[in-house]
């Protein structure tokens, strides 16, 4: 039973297509992190909510008019990658584009599961029509259960929403870290993330050059994927002795969270972090902030903070920043 629905976009053919293909863009209304060869017979990979990813081939690629591609979800013994196919056909209307997608080779319960997802995701597609981004995604935000690969997973969908306006004037910007302008914050973040998606295997290439966001992300995605295809089971090479696979993951967690405060703190915006979230992550902190570690990855003492603050408050001051709110 195939799902099949229609929504007019206000985008130029062109602009619609990129809308549905393009990882930057992608990012805005459907994924937190997407890996796309767009050609016949290149493959993708969009992590679409924390904790599941899509995966399947390009059968057909035609700018502008036209993508087919296999579908299906990783660790899914009922509909893995490659075993249904969606079309989406761009057809320019008064206004716009009319975008279809059809969605073949799915049984009735996969249908009515899948069409709950897209028309949640086309109406997103409309918004970021619209906006040039949908906004938050609540599907996204708190996955359920939250384990450390989920968790980095959700804290990435945050800085990279933190960091998508940022301009070039932002980037010399003080941080809360003393030592660190946003471009030298987002250079150590890149650091973090090819030093921690390295123990995972991960391969890298990175360019400072990009828009923040787009470097953050591009950065991300591979080391996120290289730790999901490896587990958090036993250790990995993290310095000069064996480290915990899952506290290497639950350092991810931390950095894109605070630093994510500290982007926004930097620039007057909002991190917008969900409670359920920011509770698992103070969690791993004081799991992985030790006293002695703490100066050596650059957090001062801890800041007092009353127990009836909001989570993102009490992880901010348990990593020696005054979380004020941002001017």
């Amino acid at each position: 039973m195939p799902f099949d629905k229609t929504v007019v976009v206000p985008l130029d053919p062109d602009a619609a297509f990129d809308l549905v293909t393009r990882p930057e863009r992608l990012r805005r209304w459907q994924t937190v992190a997407a890996r796309v060869d767009l050609q016949a017979g290149g493959e993708y990979r969009w992590t679409v909510v924390p904790g599941h990813s899509a995966a399947g081939t390009f059968r057909e690629v035609v700018p502008g008019k036209r993508v087919v591609y296999t579908w299906g979800w990783e660790g899914d013994d009922e509909l893995p990658p490659g075993t249904s196919t969606v079309t989406v056909t761009l057809t320019p209307t008064t206004g716009g584009t009319e975008v279809r997608l059809v969605h073949d080779g799915l049984d009735d319960e996969q249908a009515a599961r899948h069409a709950e997802g897209w028309n949640h995701y086309l109406d997103r597609l409309v918004l970021a029509a619209q906006n040039s981004d949908a906004g938050p995604d609540d599907w996204a935000a708190a996955p359920d259960p939250l384990d450390e690969l989920s968790s980095a997973e959700a804290s990435l969908a945050v800085v990279q929403r933190v960091l998508r306006g940022f301009t070039a004037e932002d980037m010399s910007k003080q941080t809360a870290c003393t030592e660190f302008t946003v471009s030298q914050l987002a250079d150590h973040l890149a650091g973090s993330i090819t030093s921690l998606g390295g123990a995972a295997g991960a391969e890298f290439d990175d360019d400072p050059t990009k828009p923040v966001e787009t470097r953050i992300a591009d950065l991300a995605q591979p080391a996120l994927e290289a730790w999901r295809g490896r587990g958090l089971d036993g250790t990995v090479t993290l310095g000069p002795n064996p480290f915990p696979a899952t506290l290497a993951v639950g350092i991810l967690s931390i950095e894109f969270l605070v630093h994510a405060w500290d982007f926004a703190a930097a620039t007057g915006g909002d991190a917008a972090v969900p409670e359920p979230l920011a509770e698992y992550v103070l969690t791993l902190a004081h799991k992985i902030i030790s006293p002695e570690g703490r100066k050596a990855v650059g957090f001062d003492d801890p800041v007092p903070a009353p127990h009836t603050s909001d989570a993102v408050t009490r992880l901010i001051a348990y990593t020696g920043r005054h979380p004020v709110p941002a001017a």
